[in-house]
């Protein structure tokens, strides 16, 4: 299985973090060393605004949600921001169904969460 990698970019004082591959599945098999970059890309935000780009990602799992909230975890104890955007319908389940559409801002587009963040 190939590694999963991210790419981080900045958009008008907005850190991008989106999935190089397309059709990502983010498993149990590739899901620590994958939180562990996210979470290395996130906290070298500055400004600590952060977007992640899922619209690579076609599906994940408890545990990467458990990545995605440490991210957030850190981010809002810097007076950050951390937002979602580009869910596959799948993944968009998955948040609502754990309430997680009510905690973080999630948007259709990157453009729209850059703007809501900068």
């Amino acid at each position: 299985m190939a590694k999963v990698s991210i790419d981080k970019s900045e958009r008008d004082g907005v850190t991008v973090l989106s999935f190089t591959q397309k059709n990502v599945n983010i498993t149990e098999e590739n899901v620590h060393d994958l939180g562990s970059d996210l979470l290395n890309e996130a906290a070298g935000a500055d400004p600590p605004k952060v977007i992640l780009d899922l619209g690579n990602v076609e599906f994940f799992g408890s545990s990467f949600i458990e990545s995605m909230f440490v991210v957030w975890k850190a981010l809002s104890a810097k007076n950050g921001r951390f937002a979602i955007c580009q869910l596959h319908p799948y993944c968009e389940t998955v948040l609502s169904v754990t309430n997680l559409t009510t905690v973080w801002e999630i948007y259709p587009t990157v453009d729209e969460a850059v703007a809501a963040l900068k």
